[in-house]
């Protein structure tokens, strides 16, 4: 697995699983909330298996 996520990307989706995740805890309290664990764990290991279904990469190239 290599990464296919770019720094912002990352961000993006460990802030989205994070508080998508909250909702289980202080929100209304939703088993759908547990969805949240699938963003949160994609931006901390930077690999996205959709991306590479659709051959997409955000990462920056290294030259």
């Amino acid at each position: 697995m290599t990464c296919n996520e770019g720094k912002m990307d990352r961000a993006l989706r460990i802030v989205a699983g994070v508080a998508i995740l909250s909702l289980y805890f202080v929100g209304p309290q939703s088993p759908w909330a547990l969805l949240g664990i699938v963003p949160l764990l994609t931006g901390v290991i930077g690999y996205c298996p959709a991306y590479s279904l659709i051959g997409m990469n955000t990462c920056a190239r290294k030259s």
